[in-house]
């Protein structure tokens, strides 16, 4: 991924998707489908939300249907799943990144239109739980105010026309491949470089790392894949994912850092990764922090509590195992640094990291 701040074009507004780009509509889509497909003796699979993403309700519905062959039709299905969904609409977070965009672009007087697959009373009732959403959304359009959903371009030339805007002047941020064809493709909305569209650059990076709203993890100590100290020397404290699938989903594939706590060792700096190691072309998704200190001895079993602070980068692929190391010790560098600073040393102390 090119990370570079040349600039791409001038935009002169946004248009901006919602689920799976501002919100982690996926997440609770998952559980109910875990739930409803159990009365058919069926599973999901997480991966099917891949099929799914970015398409409109009747179309998604038409996946599902086909895909488990459910005996049902699909606006029987719909009517089943929507109550259920409307019932949970509260559940959706907001994902890492969106709430900073958003007050960034109404505080820089951007308009933003918000144009999604979802029908305008949906899209209505899901940013109502998000305090202050609605005012910073010039336009709304959904699906339902076009004659053709995504991947048609109807919806954001719609948006476009609203905001009395050219499209060609208007930058759209899409999460799925239905929604748009990418100028550019980037991890997530913390990677985002407004700068390189013409638009008001963040000024909140420091120190080559962004401060993120702390969050909170913890568990004992299992053994990993054993590659971390016998591959590449870095030896990391793995955590079960097992009770995380929730943050998993929530937070993009990338490398954090903050502070680690053992109850009968102290509180060291660290820094993680999080996502699927391409590299080493993992089948899952995983925590791995490495604790910036030299144990002399294992401590698998032990509680550890780890509250993570910051940002560094997007996960990426290395072309050799040289590479990958290096990078590594790179964001270690990065991570020491930075906790120095006082916006992230002043998490040290929190109690949650010996009690």
């Amino acid at each position: 991924m090119s990370m570079s701040n040349s600039l791409k074009k001038l935009s002169s507004c946004v248009l901006i998707d919602l689920d799976g780009t501002l919100i982690n509509t996926d997440g609770v889509v998952g559980d109910i489908l875990r739930k409803y497909l159990c009365k058919y003796g069926k599973q999901w699979d997480g991966r099917e939300s891949l099929k799914i993403v970015g398409k409109t309700p009747v179309e998604a519905a038409t996946t599902i249907v086909e895909d488990y062959e459910l005996p049902c039709k699909v606006d029987e299905f719909n009517s089943e799943f929507y109550p259920l969904f409307s019932a949970q609409m509260d559940k959706i977070k907001s994902l890492p990144g969106a709430n900073r965009l958003i007050r960034h672009l109404k505080c820089h007087g951007v308009p933003v239109a918000l144009a999604s697959n979802s029908s305008r009373a949906n899209i209505e009732s899901k940013i109502s739980y998000h305090e202050g959403w609605k005012e910073c959304f010039s336009v709304i359009v959904g699906s339902d105010e076009v004659s053709k959903g995504k991947p048609s371009p109807d919806i954001f030339l719609e948006a476009a026309k609203r905001l009395k805007k050219d499209p060609a002047d208007c930058l759209v941020i899409e999460d799925s491949v239905p929604g748009v064809m990418a100028d550019e493709v980037i991890n997530s909305l913390l990677d985002i470089r407004l700068e390189k569209w013409g638009l008001p650059p963040f000024q909140d990076w420091i120190e080559n790392t962004l401060p993120i709203d702390p969050w909170h993890i913890g568990g004992p100590v299992i053994k990993g894949f054993g590659r971390g100290s016998k591959v590449l020397g870095i030896p990391t404290a793995n955590l079960s994912t097992k009770d995380y699938a929730d943050e998993l989903v929530e937070h993009p594939s990338g490398v954090y850092f903050g502070w680690a706590g053992l109850a009968k060792r102290g509180v060291f700096k660290m820094v993680m990764s999080i996502g699927w190691n391409p590299y080493f072309n993992n089948k899952e998704k995983t925590i791995e922090p490495w604790l910036l200190h030299d144990f002399t001895e294992d401590f698998y079993g032990e509680e550890l509590r780890l509250i993570i602070v910051g940002y560094i980068r997007p996960e990426a692929n290395f072309s050799s195992l040289e590479s990958l190391i290096a990078k590594i010790h790179e964001d270690r560098e990065v991570a020491e640094k930075a906790l120095d600073l006082p916006s992230y040393a002043k998490f040290k102390g929190d109690p949650y990291l010996t009690k």
